[in-house]
């Protein structure tokens, strides 16, 4: 005998339901083994569904419980748009970001979504879009080389960094760093990003840099000394020689800077500005090797545009307080907040400088800023050398 589907067999049950409920003992028997022949159904199973109320339908067919979804696709699609928008940033940070990323979208005319679709994105909790986005999420997880080579000519005139020599609540007090763009292999010449980031406020600006000689380094330093809202109080840097050299020694003694270095091995000692590293300076250029100042002058047109887009539309956490209980260290982190909010909040900053900081703001497009870094990255790629 042939198998029936599950229709068939529902349409055979639903004709004898009726009839089997009626039935005597014995008429119930006879519809049972009727059935059980016809369907190749159990005896136990039969006699279940001829007795239910109403007729048997499959799971799928079966109306789902609890409330109906708040967000519904048009939400979804329009979060993963700013999602991408916004670096494939945390759920914390995109939630914090996404107030002022719509209004710089329906100021420029970029905005394509309804208004009920803005204020439930408006409104949505960090969690909930991680769950929404949690299909979308690729790992994007690279490592890279450490080109770091100790300078020891000057390290006993230079601090290692201590929690007393630096005022953190205040700008200006910034973490340095050099990422190599040298590919697979160290050997020859090749270009450096010099990384630069207040702890404050997390706002970040880097220059990419022929090699990792001192004076193109020191020339990048003064160069992004020149951008900063506000100016330098204190510098960090790992001891690497392109960094621990009386040039940046002699600036720093002439301009009363403080210049401290990390512990040798001790990544933590500048975590600030490794996380940027990775965040603005690998997720971006990557990993391919570059040479010559062409590659230079490219890289410096593409963090032009990086430096607006990162310091007044990406979020930044700060690490709150850090405790130990046994082995395990709990952390806790602040509220997200972009380092052009942070800086409109601080005493220390000018009213000139705030308001010249909301014109910038006001004037930028994100959406155009991303195309142009689409372009911009394109004809950067193009320069990459084969490892």
């Amino acid at each position: 005998m042939a198998k029936l589907d599950m229709k068939t067999r529902q349409k055979i049950i639903e004709r004898q339901r009726a009839k089997y409920r009626k039935a005597s003992k014995k008429g119930k028997g006879e519809i049972l083994d009727s059935i059980c022949m016809t369907t190749g159904l159990s005896r136990d199973r039969a006699k279940k569904l001829l007795a239910e109320k109403k007729p048997a339908h499959p799971p799928s067919m079966k109306n789902k419980s609890g409330r109906k979804p708040k967000y519904g696709i048009i939400v979804r699609q329009a979060l993963e748009e700013i999602w991408k928008l916004m670096d494939y940033a945390s759920g914390k940070r995109l939630c914090a970001g996404i107030g002022d990323m719509l209004d710089a979208l329906i100021r420029s005319g970029e905005c394509t979504f309804g208004k009920e679709t803005q204020r439930l994105l408006r409104e949505m909790s960090p969690a909930t879009a991680d769950r929404s986005l949690e299909r979308a999420r690729k790992d994007m997880l690279i490592k890279g080389k450490s080109t770091t080579k100790p300078g020891t000519l000057l390290k006993k005139a230079i601090d290692n960094r201590r929690g007393t020599d630096w005022n953190e609540n205040k700008p200006g007090f910034m973490e340095i760093d050099l990422v190599a763009h040298c590919g697979s292999t160290t050997a020859g010449d090749y270009v450096n990003t010099l990384d630069v980031t207040d702890i404050h406020t997390g706002w970040t600006e880097t220059r990419a840099v022929l090699n990792k000689a001192r004076v193109h380094v020191f020339a990048a330093l003064l160069k992004i000394g020149q951008q900063l809202p506000f100016p330098y109080r204190g510098i960090d840097s790992d001891n690497g020689s392109e960094f621990i050299n009386f040039h940046l020694k002699s600036y720093c003694d002439k301009e009363d800077i403080i210049f401290t270095r990390a512990r040798p091995y001790k990544k933590n000692d500048s975590c600030y500005v490794e996380q940027k590293n990775w965040h603005v300076v690998r997720r971006n250029i990557g990993y391919s090797r570059y040479e010559g100042r062409k590659a230079v002058d490219a890289m410096n047109e593409y963090y032009a545009l990086l430096r607006l887009y990162t310091n007044f539309f990406m979020p930044h956490m700060k690490l709150a307080s850090k405790t130990k209980d046994g082995d395990t260290v709990r952390k806790r982190y602040g509220e997200p907040i972009t380092p052009y909010r942070r800086l409109l909040a601080d005493g220390s900053i000018a009213k000139e400088t705030k308001a010249e900081l909301t014109k910038t703001f006001l004037s930028l497009n994100p959406v155009a800023l991303k195309r142009d870094m689409v372009k911009l990255h394109k004809k950067l790629s193009k320069m990459a050398i084969p490892s």
